[in-house]
This record gives structure tokens, sequence and C-alpha cells, in this order.
């Protein structure tokens, strides 16, 4: 499996993985929810590239969940998947 930043049509933004897909539907395992990144990250891309930092909210991870509405899949680096992995949430 690989580690997917996903995008659905309600600006849903989520982590996990599963298997990149051209379909409207995914499953991610180990699911993690960006409730906000912070403007260091650059852009929703930057967080396939680099991951949620500065003060960025992502929420803890549910076993799996299937996504509907998938408006884009990325595959993430290295670093951001240890980035995404600590669960990153401010105060």
């Amino acid at each position: 499996m690989h580690a997917l930043v996903v995008s659905t049509e309600h600006r849903g933004v989520f982590f996990g993985y599963g298997e990149p897909t051209d379909s409207d539907t995914i499953r991610l395992e180990k699911a993690r929810m960006c409730i906000y990144w912070a403007p260091e990250v650059r852009g929703f891309t930057g967080l396939a590239s680099v991951g949620p930092i500065g003060g960025s909210k992502v929420g803890p991870a549910a076993p799996a969940m299937t996504l509907r509405g998938v408006t884009a899949v990325m595959e993430c680096s290295r670093e951001a998947i240890q980035r995404w992995e600590v669960e990153p949430w401010t105060k």
C-alpha cells in the first residue's frame, strides 16, 4: 500500500494507506483527517510533499475508512509520511 493524501468534493483532506485509483471512491487504512494546515505547508500539495507542519491540525487515525467523491489522490514523500504519523495538533 502507498501513503496517500486524498481530497474529496466536500473539501475533506485525508491521509492514509491505500492504492491509488481513478475511481471516485477509495479505501484508506490508518486514515487521518487534516482539519487545518498551516501557511508554512504552502498549499494542499505541500501536505504530500512536506507534510503537516507548523500549526497544522490532524486528527487521530481510524482503522480504515472509505471516502466517496474523491477529487485528488497524491502519493507522499517519506518526509511527509513521518509528519503525518505524529498526528500534529496544537492547542
